[in-house]
């Protein structure tokens, strides 16, 4: 039964027991029960691997700067904590009583998220602690990937093409060069059969907002 509102039932619940444990509590009793700490810094790992990983595959059109951006708006404090706040975790995290009146902080409702993604990565592995990271933040990395101003290409261009009569656009690998470790990947863009725009990238992806991009500069200047 899933009492502590994170959509995952634990084999060992030991595991989300001392990720609900502040180390003020475990200090106070001397240290004879765990606290999250060595859950927090595991979870921390985890979560920075499961975010990467998933703006590297679904944000191809991202430079490593943004890249890196996104995830750092992602995995902040304020992210974590808004989690937390959702699934009430102050109900359950125990603190010791010299923190009872900071009113469990913001801090710790973060350093929580990531204790409890520590435990459910033990207790079941990567893939369970890559689904509750994605349910919870997939939608901060959408806010903060629309907050970089990344303009997607070939929506708009497909949009502007609509808008008067219905139309067939197509992407087609012109070619690939270079070895599999830096394969560069040459895209048409074709309307209604015809070559319209041309674009060259690292991945499909980009080359086809390359292109994309092409087409909607020479309907700019038609």
């Amino acid at each position: 039964m899933d009492k502590y509102n994170i959509g995952y039932d634990f084999k060992n619940e030991q595991l989300i027991k001392t990720a609900f444990t502040h180390s003020s509590l475990a200090y106070e009793r001397n240290n004879k029960i765990a606290s999250n700490e060595r859950l927090e810094y595991l979870g921390d790992a985890v979560l920075e691997l499961v975010i990467s990983e998933y703006i590297f595959q679904n944000y191809e059109e991202l430079t490593e700067g943004e890249m890196t951006k996104v995830r750092a708006s992602v995995v902040c404090e304020k992210s974590l904590c808004k989690i937390a706040e959702r699934s009430n975790f102050s109900d359950f995290l125990q603190v010791g009583k010299c923190e009872k009146n900071d009113n469990k902080s913001q801090a710790m409702l973060a350093d929580s998220v990531e204790a409890v993604i520590g435990a459910i990565y033990v207790d079941a592995g990567y893939e369970p602690a890559k689904k509750y990271i994605l349910d919870n933040l997939q939608d901060f990395v959408s806010e903060s990937v629309l907050g970089l101003g990344v303009k997607d290409y070939k929506t708009t261009l497909q949009e502007e093409l609509q808008k008067n009569t219905n139309c067939k656009i197509e992407y087609v690998v012109e070619k690939e060069e270079g070895p599999e470790h830096a394969k560069m990947f040459y895209v048409n863009m074709l309307y209604n059969g015809e070559v319209y725009g041309k674009g060259c990238g690292t991945t499909k992806k980009e080359a086809e907002q390359q292109s994309a991009k092409e087409a909607l500069e020479k309907m700019e200047n038609e």
